[in-house]
Order: structure tokens, then C-alpha cells, then sequence
């Protein structure tokens, strides 16, 4: 996704998947799998999305058509106001979770899901065809927006791994989206097809896998205490030639520091982080990050 993001305090990296009820799924998560978020959650997270002064904002995001909000338009305010507008911003489809690469699992802990929540996402279409994803968090017993990022990669994987019947999960590292499925972790980007071939690997292949990457850069590691924390370069095994990266991925070493930027959770997949709605316009803020 080229995302440029409405940027708030994500970074403080809410975790949704505490109010997860498996309950109503009568049966417990297979291994591996992330907890659900119940369906109430996320219809108060769509509600939160439907806000008039969300979707105005999200009109403004299309109007600009990228530019940040810290640069003038060659256009004027009123003008800027009319084209939001006459984007006519709407919700497209359900609002969905998005998972995250889970610390736990890379660690190695007993019974970690492979990712949790992170945030949920909304995808939104203007009238133009634009479409953006509109994040939100939970804060409490409210959602809050905190994200607005054009595309709906996150809507769009999640809609894909759920015909399947798995789960989509990314790893923002190296900037992939996976399925969990039938206790495999398969590729749904080009990313991913690097990552773990194109057949994909076993979840217990994949654990050993993001365990060499990032086992050493966990928070609390020396990695993360010096802030180096940021992604990870599959740049070797791709400069083997067609198909290597896939062989070599269950024994990809951990010593390739990325040159990917790290940047804050609201735009972990390599986004810019700009104006969040209802936060502050124009707020720009990156940093290094382990896995969380």
C-alpha cells in the first residue's frame, strides 16, 4: 500500500485483542489462530468510522489527493472544502480486524497466537474511485479513529483470506500479508511469496523463521533498548535468483538490518504518518521500533 496516513497515537500500540470473545465461537482458537474480536466491537468501530466529522476529513484526504496537510494546495480553502465534499466519502463493506505478527510467538512463547489486533480497519470509497482505509482503536469503551491511509490493502486481505476460510495476518517488517490456514501460513503478497515461497511453510516452519529474524531484537533485547528496532531485508535471498528466497526462508538469518524506514504503528506497512483525524494536522512522527 502507498499510504499517506493520518497519524495519532498508535503508537501506544492498543491492544484490541484483550476484549476478544471466544465464547461465542464455541470452541476455542486452533493453534496459531488470533483471537476473534467480537462482532459488537466492530460495529462500534464502523459506527465510530460513520462520524460525520470522520467521513468530512476523509473527504479532505481524497480532495488532497496525497498532498500532505502541512502543504498548501494550489487551491484555496473554500475550494479544498468543496472537493471534499463532492468526494461523498462512504463506507465500503464490513469493518475488520487487522493483525499484527505477535511478539509472543516469536519468542517462542507456549500457546502465542501468531498475531494479534492491532487495530481494525474501514475501507472507504470516494466518488472518484478513490479508496482509503480508515483506521481505529480502542480506547475504553469508545473507538477512536487514529488513521487514515489510502487503499484498502487491509480490507481487501482480510476479505481474501476469509473466502478461504483463514485468517490475514501481515508481518510490517518486511512489509508482508500472510493467511493462517488449516495450520499454514501462506502468502497473499508478493512480499510474502518471498518470504516463505509461494506454497508456503508450516506454522511451526514459520515460528522458527520470524524466531531467527527478530528473536534477538524483541522488546527489552539490547536491539531494542539502543532503538534500532525497524524491519528486516530479504535482500540476500533475493539476489540468489527466482525462487531462493522460498528455499532459503526457514533458514533466513537475522543479521539484515533493514533499510526499510520504521515508522510509527499507525503507518507500519512504510507509510507516511500525517494529520490524524481529530488529532493535530500536519503532525509527522517516526521512530524505531522492534516487534511489539
Amino acid at each position: 500500500m502507498t499510504a499517506q496516513a493520518a497519524h495519532a497515537d498508535l503508537a501506544a500500540h492498543a491492544d484490541t485483542s484483550g476484549h476478544a470473545d471466544t465464547s461465542a465461537q464455541g470452541a476455542a482458537p486452533a493453534q496459531g489462530d488470533p483471537e476473534p474480536v467480537p462482532a459488537a466491537d466492530l460495529a462500534r468501530a464502523h459506527s465510530a468510522v460513520q462520524d460525520p466529522t470522520v467521513l468530512d476529513k476523509v473527504g479532505h484526504f481524497f480532495a488532497r489527493k496525497g498532498v500532505p496537510p502541512t502543504r498548501q494546495l494550489t487551491i484555496g480553502a473554500a475550494e479544498e472544502a468543496k472537493a471534499a465534499q463532492d468526494e461523498a466519502p462512504r463506507l465500503a463493506g464490513d469493518t475488520v480486524p487487522v493483525y499484527t505478527l505477535d511478539a509472543g510467538f516469536v519468542a517462542g512463547t507456549p500457546g502465542a497466537p501468531v498475531a494479534k489486533v492491532e487495530f481494525t480497519a474501514s475501507k472507504v470509497v470516494a466518488a472518484d474511485g478513490q479508496t482509503a482505509s480508515v483506521w481505529t482503536v480502542r480506547q475504553g469503551d469508545a473507538w477512536r479513529v487514529v488513521n487514515i491511509a489510502s487503499g484498502g490493502d487491509e480490507s481487501d486481505y482480510a476479505a481474501k483470506a476469509a473466502d478461504g476460510g483463514g485468517t490475514a495476518f501481515r508481518e510490517p517488517q518486511v512489509n508482508a500479508w500472510y493467511v493462517l490456514r488449516d495450520g499454514r501460513v501462506l502468502p497473499l503478497d508478493d512480499e510474502a511469496r518471498r518470504s516463505v515461497g509461494a506454497g508456503g511453510v508450516s506454522l511451526a516452519a514459520y515460528q522458527k523463521l520470524v524466531h531467527q529474524r527478530y528473536g534477538d531484537k524483541l522488546p527489552g533485547s539490547t536491539y531494542d533498548r539502543e532503538g534500532r528496532g525497524g524491519g528486516y531485508r530479504l535482500d540476500a535471498a533475493a539476489e540468489a535468483g527466482p525462487g531462493a528466497a522460498a528455499q532459503a526462508a526457514p533458514q533466513a538469518a537475522a543479521d539484515h538490518d533493514s533499510a526499510i524506514p520504521a515508522v510509527t504503528a499507525a503507518a507500519a506497512l512504510g507509510a507516511t504518518a500525517l494529520a490524524a483525524a481529530g488529532v493535530g494536522a500536519g503532525a509527522v512522527l517516526r521512530r524505531k521500533r522492534a516487534i511489539r
